[in-house]
């Protein structure tokens, strides 16, 4: 039986370089570690989101959130129902439809938040991902520039 080799399909001479699917490929790895570190603390990495994002101190409306996120707001209104339920997040007046009542991090938010941050720390070291400091710092830019990319080109199309 052949052994396993590291090497991929598309990684073999002469295939095209196609960093986007690369990225695909790397976020359904990233997501499922992810999913394990916030498991520990009862979290999804949406809901992390939300946490991290609060925690700036700068209350947010659902919508604002979810643009900071990138997640859809429809989306976010469950996950923040199910914040707030749990008591890890609190409205900032009535909400319902049309009204924009802001969302803020609680204390048990907070304390959640503090539990898990050492663990995605981790997760997110160089050394943990198979990368240099320098390589870790330069990726990160690079994705940020991708991100911004193609964020701005997404948006652009739907407005005309």
């Amino acid at each position: 039986m052949p052994e396993h080799s590291e090497t991929h399909a598309d990684e073999q001479a002469g295939a095209p370089d196609l960093p986007l699917w690369e990225l695909i490929q790397t976020s359904y790895v990233v997501a499922r570690g992810f999913t394990e570190v916030f498991g520990t603390v009862g979290l999804t990495p949406v809901q992390f989101g939300v946490l991290a994002s609060l925690a700036t101190g700068e209350d947010l409306n659902q919508a604002e959130l979810a643009r900071v996120i990138m997640v859809r707001p429809q989306s976010l209104g469950e996950v923040a129902v199910t914040l707030i339920e749990r008591g890890l997040v609190e409205r900032e007046g009535p909400g319902g439809r049309g009204r924009r009542a802001r969302l803020r991090i609680t204390p048990a938010g907070q304390a959640v938040l503090d539990r898990v941050l050492p663990a995605v720390v981790a997760f997110n070291a160089p050394q943990a991902i198979g990368l240099s400091g320098q390589d870790a710092e330069a990726l990160t830019r690079m994705l940020r520039t991708v991100r911004g990319t193609l964020s701005a080109r997404d948006e652009s199309s739907r407005h005309p």
